[in-house]
């Protein structure tokens, strides 16, 4: 769309001779005025995807140049870019305009928007294209310095859309090869976009000519990739919001080793633009990567980064080394090379779909977590398996920078390949994603590591054990025997030296089993630690399976204990002994599978109805949990 400034127009209509009706001078000034009075832009109601507005000769040129330039797999973001104050139609002052030296400047000064008119600038102000309110870049564009704030910028992407834009890893200061990066690009995104759901990719590099971003496009071209879920875009990573109209929730880092700021290109940027919180927060959650790694770190609300452009969320991803200059240098193994590449994008995508997941949860989350700091308690006024257990996930939020609450409330996951022990403080999976815990996550840590200062919450302090009831227990018994150790946060992090420590925790269970037996012998009980716990330290269920508790609220709840999500004790201990390590079946697959009871393993519609069969059957137990003393009951029972 073509959308001269209104004082342009003017001075073109008066300069024009040969006008219809012999209008010359001010006559046709007021026509012009006249017929700017009733002019009506396109809108994209009217059912137009995306709508650019150019202003002069060399905008024009350069929307041409980016609309040829498009490849059948690249697209443009969808809105409607460089429209000025729909309100400045009426040009005013029309005989002082005239008044003006031949060749008036063609500028439009900015308007408030409750008004309805533009005045014209003097001869002296600078070319529109620095004064007008901000366009967003497009490839081929030339890129400007734009003078206007924040409250100028066009609102081009719908906010719910998530996005992650991310660079090219290794290719620039590493300098791995651009054809092998980017086939690696490609087919690393060809498996994830399935995954996506609504949201999307985007491959940024400072220009439209830019190589890595041509291979991208050609390969990614050969391939059904779906064009609305990745494409290609040029523009500064930390400005596409306010320059380039392309929202991001979630932006990736080529980050050095030590993530720290520094080392020039996107790592220098993205630090400097974020300011100090996002190395503060970053030095929270990890001290350092290792190739092929990444972690995600929510970005403060502090930060000028948030603000400015909406970004919730940094990923630092680091990448293989091909560049003899700088350190952990590959010396031009490619093939080592490629693989570490390859860890490295599925590393950074497998950290962004687990914010996705966790942006699920947040509404219900955010509710549960008011209730229970209100004083309502985690269970008043909440529907039976509507809303999740404080203790489940934590909540991430990716929605925008306008959703409240501060990023500091968020857990964050690290993405990586599986090395050997995880770091204290990261939970490592099956799929090589390790999560760094939220602040609510740390409370058993926090417990073991300092007992004394917890002892109204702790039924028994050994050595290197600690005893307590679990705080929302799921069944009439549930408590925990939680591992002092440092460095063991989960089951992932165990390995044959923590052998005698498991069958110590195992015994100390099971001398609480008998406590509890001799008090009620109807009981039955299992022994047995979750594959992905919610919360860090190591710590060992000891549950009755009556499973008769108001705590024990939905299908997730009910599967953790009920599926090979549940790892039991004498099974773990067993494949320590043998193999130096336990198996984790942390698909969570495992927690959405429907309810079946854990006897007779009929299916069930809901938890009420569940609970109400449970109390009821008297199936004897599944062959397997009968045997290896996977559960423990009174020696008279049957």
């Amino acid at each position: 769309m073509l959308d001269l400034p209104t004082q342009l127009c003017i001075s073109r209509s008066v300069k024009r001779t040969g006008h219809e009706g012999n209008l010359q001078g001010g006559k046709a000034a007021a026509v012009v005025n006249r017929m700017l009075q009733k002019k009506e832009l396109p809108k994209l109601s009217e059912g137009f995807s995306r709508i650019t507005f150019c202003h002069n000769d060399a905008e024009v040129q350069a929307a041409l140049g980016a609309y040829s330039g498009l490849g059948p797999s690249d697209g443009l973001p969808p809105g409607c870019f460089g429209q000025k104050s729909q309100d400045a139609k009426v040009q005013v002052g029309i005989m002082k305009f005239l008044k003006k030296a031949e060749g008036p400047s063609p500028v439009v000064s900015k308007v408030n928007s409750n008004q309805s008119v533009a005045s014209i600038g003097s001869s002296e102000k600078k070319d529109s294209s620095l004064e007008r309110e901000q366009m967003p870049i497009l490839p081929n564009a030339p890129q400007k310095e734009e003078s206007k704030g924040k409250e100028d910028a066009v609102q081009a992407i719908d906010n719910d859309v998530c996005t992650l834009a991310f660079p090219s890893i290794s290719t620039a200061d590493f300098q791995f090869n651009l054809e092998k990066a980017s086939d690696i690009i490609v087919e690393t995104v060809e498996e994830f976009v399935p995954k996506l759901g609504n949201a999307r990719l985007v491959l940024v590099d400072l220009t439209y000519e830019s190589k890595i971003l041509s291979l991208v496009r050609a390969k990614a071209a050969k391939k059904s990739i779906d064009s609305s879920k990745f494409f290609t875009f040029a523009g500064n990573i930390i400005e596409l919001s306010t320059k380039g109209g392309l929202n991001c929730n979630v932006i990736a880092n080529a980050a050095n080793w030590r993530l720290k700021p520094g080392g020039g290109g996107v790592n220098a940027a993205i630090f400097k633009a974020a300011g100090a919180d996002l190395e503060k927060a970053t030095n929270e959650r990890v001290k350092s990567l290792l190739p092929g790694s990444a972690v995600v770190v929510p970005l403060p609300s502090t930060s000028p980064l948030y603000n400015r452009e909406g970004i919730t969320h940094v990923i630092h991803v680091l990448g293989p080394n091909m560049n003899p200059q700088r350190p952990n240098c590959l010396n031009n193994d490619y093939n080592k090379g490629c693989m570490v590449l390859r860890q490295a994008y599925t590393s950074l995508f497998e950290g962004f779909l687990s914010l996705l997941k966790l942006q699920e949860k947040s509404v219900t989350k955010r509710h549960e977590e008011f209730l229970h700091h209100s004083g309502h308690g985690p269970d008043k006024n909440v529907a039976n398996g509507d809303l999740k257990n404080k203790r489940d996930d934590a909540v991430v939020s990716i929605s925008s920078k306008k959703s409240r609450g501060s990023g500091d409330e968020v857990e964050t996951h690290i993405t990586r390949p599986r090395t050997g022990n995880s770091d204290s403080g990261t939970q490592t999976t099956n799929s090589g994603m390790t999560k760094a815990w939220g602040s609510w996550a740390q409370a058993l840590y926090h417990i073991a590591m300092n007992p004394e200062r917890h002892k109204d919450d702790i039924l028994e302090i050994l050595e290197d054990v600690v005893v307590l009831n679990d705080a929302y227990p799921k069944a009439q018994k549930h408590i925990l025997i939680l591992a002092q150790a440092r460095g063991l946060d989960c089951l992932a992090d165990v390995h044959e030296v923590h052998l005698e420590l498991l069958r110590r925790m195992h015994a100390i269970g099971l001398k609480w089993v008998e406590k509890f037996l001799h008090e009620d012998s109807q009981l039955v009980f299992r022994l047995g630690y979750h594959s992905a716990p919610s919360m860090r330290q190591l710590h060992l269920h000891v549950i009755s399976q009556d499973f008769n508790s108001v705590h024990l609220k939905n299908k997730k709840h009910w599967n953790s204990f009920n599926t090979a999500f549940f790892r039991d004790s004498v099974d773990v201990i067993e494949e320590v002994n043998k193999n130096g390590k336990a198996m984790i079946k942390d698909d969570e697959s495992l927690l959405s599978m429907e309810l079946r009871c854990h006897r007779c393993r009929s299916a069930h519609p809901n938890i009420p109805r569940l609970k109400s069969h449970i109390q009821n059957c008297q199936v004897p137990f599944p062959a397997f949990l009968l045997q290896s003393d996977r559960l423990v009951r009174a020696p008279d029972s049957n």
